[in-house]
C-alpha cells in the first residue's frame, strides 16, 4: 500500500512539471510506473488504429520481466530526472 501511495505522489508530481516532458519521456515513465504497480503486461496489444494505446502498451511490454522493486526504482529515479530538467 505504501509503495502504491508513495509512486502516487511522485506520479502527481511530474504531472505538475512547469513544461511537458517529451512523449518518450512519458513513455519511459508510463512503462516503469505499470510495471511496478501491475508487474509483467497483461493485456492484448490495442489495435492498428490506437497509435497512442499501442505506444504506451509497448513501453509497458518493454518492461516485461523486470521485478516491481527494481521498476519502482527506475521510476523514481526517471521522475526525479524529468522534474529536475523541467520544475514543479
Amino acid at each position: 500500500y505504501l509503495i502504491k501511495q508513495f509512486l502516487g505522489k511522485v506520479a502527481e508530481d511530474v504531472k505538475k512539471v512547469k513544461a511537458k516532458p517529451t512523449d518518450e519521456e512519458l513513455l519511459v515513465l508510463y512503462g516503469l510506473y505499470k510495471q511496478a504497480l501491475v508487474g509483467d503486461i497483461n493485456t492484448e496489444r490495442p489495435g492498428m488504429l490506437d497509435l497512442k494505446g499501442k505506444a504506451k502498451w509497448d513501453a509497458w511490454e518493454s518492461r516485461k520481466g523486470m521485478s516491481k522493486d527494481d521498476a519502482m526504482s527506475a521510476y523514481i529515479t526517471q521522475a526525479k530526472e524529468v522534474i529536475g530538467k523541467y520544475g514543479l
